[in-house]
This record gives structure tokens, C-alpha cells and sequence, in this order.
């Protein structure tokens, strides 16, 4: 059995990054809101508050997680483009989650957030150079990050909760 966590393996940061893998990953972050609208299509409110595993956030949640993590994500990448080195504020996801908007919102108010807010983002992103593609902040927990890794990152999670709701899916037979 595969482990329900991490459907696509943990995110791990290539020992080098060329232009190729940044540009895979602004287009991975441009795609999301596409993969993810289709992945919750034709879901029902019963199917949208199943558990992606025991003990985890309920396909709505996912959705709704998606969105308050990559406008978090957007702001820290503006930040570190814009400030030298900023240290970044963390926010306690898990209780984003269980707040009404997290739990209890139709999932496509977030899908439409993701859809102008990523459109935004890789606006952004494609405007970088690869000076500014270099640009750093720090996470108090996780340390330092540049735009350009918090793009590998962020493609990664994307893809990583959009497959949340897929494997689920198949493994439900929706």
C-alpha cells in the first residue's frame, strides 16, 4: 500500500536548477488551478467531504488549503523580490483548515481564487530574471528559500494535493 501522505513522494530540491526545470516548474504553478478544477469535477458534497486518508483533511479542505497556502506563497515570493532577505511570517495551516472558509465553502470559490491568483503569479514569475530568480527569504522553520526554489516547492504541492484528490478518486471508483 502506498502511503495516502505523499502521493507523489516528498518534495526534493535538485542539486542544481537550470532554465528548463524553472520553467517547468512557473508552468506547473500556471497549470494547477486547471488540474485541480478538474480533479474536484462532478464531485458530489458527500465525496467533497471525504477524507483524502484517515486522519486527513477532507477534499474540500484540499481545495480550500490550496488556495490560503499559494496566496501565502505569492506574497513571500512578492516580498523576497521587493526586500533584502525578508523573514517570512509562517501561518498554522492545519487551523486555517477547520475555519468555516477552510471547512464549510463551496470549492469553487477557492477554484476561481487559484484561477486569478495563479494567473497573477506566473505573471510575476515569468517576468523574473534569473538575478531576481535568486532573491532569497527566510522561513523561520524551514530557513532559507529563493523564488526560484519556492517555485519547485509550490509546483511540487500543487501537484502533490491535486493527486491527493485523483488517487482518492481512484481508489473510491468516482
Amino acid at each position: 500500500m502506498s502511503d495516502h501522505r505523499y502521493p507523489i513522494g516528498k518534495f526534493e530540491l535538485p542539486a542544481t536548477i537550470d532554465a528548463a526545470t524553472t520553467r517547468s516548474w512557473i508552468e506547473a504553478i500556471e497549470a494547477l488551478p486547471r488540474e485541480i478544477a478538474g480533479a474536484v469535477e462532478r464531485l458530489d458534497e458527500a465525496q467533497l467531504a471525504t477524507p483524502y486518508r484517515e486522519g486527513g483533511w477532507t477534499v474540500r479542505q484540499v481545495v480550500h488549503h490550496l488556495a490560503d497556502s499559494h496566496i501565502n506563497a505569492y506574497v513571500r515570493c512578492k516580498l523576497a523580490a521587493t526586500e533584502a532577505c525578508p523573514v517570512i511570517k509562517p501561518y498554522e495551516e492545519g487551523e486555517w483548515a477547520e475555519l468555516a472558509d477552510g471547512h464549510d465553502a463551496p470549492v469553487e470559490l477557492s477554484i476561481h481564487l487559484l484561477s486569478a491568483l495563479h494567473s497573477r503569479w506566473s505573471m510575476f514569475l515569468w517576468s523574473l530574471s534569473d538575478i531576481q530568480l535568486d532573491r532569497t527569504l527566510i522561513h523561520p522553520v524551514s530557513g532559507t528559500h529563493t523564488i526560484r526554489t519556492m517555485c519547485g516547492l509550490y509546483a511540487w504541492h500543487g501537484r502533490h494535493h491535486a493527486a491527493h484528490v485523483t488517487r482518492l478518486r481512484e481508489r473510491m471508483g468516482w
